[in-house]
């Protein structure tokens, strides 16, 4: 016989998940999970989720006591099968979605972690306290980041190394890097890790180049710092191109590392294969295993995140602060930093000036940023970049021209001003020669339909999208 499970149970299990393991774990792996059924006759409790990576990590690591928690709630001993639907597939095997307990309220405050340094000739290392998996907001354009991120620092070296981590700037690259270390050393007191930029990197191989007295004793302690770690956290790689020695110098570093299979998480501000000024080898050995790409947050994420900042502000959130907050993201699309720095300078002039938080008074206040400060995405910026990635001239995809080598193009053209600008459907018809709005609509349609069935086509939209911003 199958039954549902009861939404009490489910609530009970989950709150018991979340006794036994880590804050990250439970919201990454657990949450996400919807229950479908018990088959008591077999013994067997299914759940299901949209996110194969959900299914994968909990298949190879926490049944065991996905199952022991059930078996706490339940007093019974159930078989745990997790699997992988869509979303319309859930939504049909279940009448609603089951409730979830509040998360647990965590320490806001932690103390600042300084990463291990033995040598002296070089400045401390420290991690940012405010940047921990806690207070990240996931959304749907970070949450593969974010799950591999989790993965790695629950299990440094075991699953994805290296991690390349790439996005547009203020988009949480450094903040994942930053909770990968405080995540392993606070749960791996042995593990010594290193957290520094690659602009960092470059200066100190430089000084111990320089030291005509001590060149050789300097090169061996700055090689010895960077190979002798067990988890190695390097930002911003990109601006390693150019430099031939620096490259030569980490390229030897990660060799040394990989083969000690240690962990090396690596951010950029692009996809490796458009590093274009890096050493080919380097370029190869970031695409051994998992690239993670973060894309501006969309309209309920930028929300999410300011409303999580005014917490952090101790903001009231009334109406006029919620309006504010809608204001603040509806302008501000692309730049999670430039979001946060938007409330944080209202909050401080309204402090000053002893100014109530109103829309009005948003307005007058960040004019710069409204008026200016985040950039739009124009029609003609979006047409040139899918020319120039289909091969095709701009007059192609604006013409009559039905050919699949032209239609196509002008489809994904389409489908990007819909998803990337404010415009209307008959505004983007315009566009493209006057067409009609319903062209423009079947276009969005089928080009959503060909990314949700084809995971290829689907990386070269973001890829181009992140070309776009």
């Amino acid at each position: 016989m199958r039954k549902k499970l009861d939404n009490i149970k489910w609530r009970n299990i989950l709150a018991n998940i979340q006794d036994n393991v880590t804050e990250p774990t439970y919201k990454t792996w657990f949450v996400p999970l919807t229950p479908l059924e018990i088959d008591e006759e077999a013994g067997v409790l299914y759940f299901a989720t949209n996110n194969e990576m959900v299914v994968k990590v909990l298949n190879m690591r926490y049944i065991p006591i996905f199952e022991e928690c059930v078996e706490n709630i339940l007093n019974h001993r159930y078989k745990v099968v997790v699997h992988h639907l869509t979303e319309d597939e859930i939504t049909e095997r279940t009448s609603a979605r089951t409730a979830k307990p509040e998360p647990k309220k965590t320490n806001a405050a932690k103390p600042v972690v300084r990463i291990p340094d033995d040598n002296d000739f070089t400045e401390e290392y420290w991690l940012n306290p405010k940047y921990n998996f806690e207070n990240f907001i996931i959304g749907a354009n970070n949450e593969y980041a974010h799950a591999v991120a989790v993965a790695v620092a629950e299990a440094p070296s075991m699953v994805y190394n290296p991690l390349f981590i790439y996005g547009g700037s203020g988009l949480g690259k450094t903040h994942l890097m930053h909770a990968i270390g405080h995540y392993i050393l606070e749960n791996n007191l042995d593990s010594k890790a290193l957290y520094v930029s690659s602009e960092m990197f470059t200066t100190e191989l430089i000084a111990a180049m320089q030291d005509p007295q001590n060149k050789n004793k300097k090169l061996q302690q700055f090689r010895d710092k960077y190979r002798n770690v067990d988890v190695l956290l390097i930002d911003d790689i990109q601006f390693l191109e150019g430099k031939e020695a620096t490259q030569s110098e980490f390229f030897h570093t990660f060799n040394t590392l990989y083969d000690l299979n240690k962990q090396i998480v690596i951010t950029s501000d692009r996809h490796p294969s458009k590093l274009s000024d890096l050493d080919d080898r380097l370029r190869t050995r970031f695409q051994w295993n998992v690239i993670a790409d973060i894309q501006p947050p969309d309209f309920e994420t930028r929300v999410a995140i300011l409303r999580s900042k005014a917490e952090d502000l101790q903001i009231d959130i009334n109406k006029d602060v919620l309006d504010v907050i809608n204001l603040i993201a509806e302008k501000v699309k692309f730049n999670v930093r430039e979001l946060e720095s938007a409330l944080t300078r209202i909050n401080s002039y309204s402090k000053i000036y002893n100014e109530d938080i109103t829309v009005k008074y948003a307005i007058r206040t960040l004019s710069d940023i409204f008026t200016g400060g985040d950039r739009d995405i124009s029609c003609e910026s979006i047409k040139k970049a899918v020319c120039k990635d289909y091969n095709v001239k701009i007059s192609d995809i604006e013409s009559k021209k039905r050919k699949r080598e032209y239609a196509f193009p002008r489809q994904v053209a389409m489908y990007l001003c819909r998803e990337m600008t404010n415009l209307s459907l008959p505004q983007i018809g315009k566009y493209f020669g006057g067409r009609d709005h319903t062209t423009v609509m079947h276009a969005c349609e089928k080009i959503s339909k060909e990314i949700k069935e084809n995971e290829m086509f689907a990386q070269h939209i973001k890829k181009l999208k992140d070309d776009i911003y």
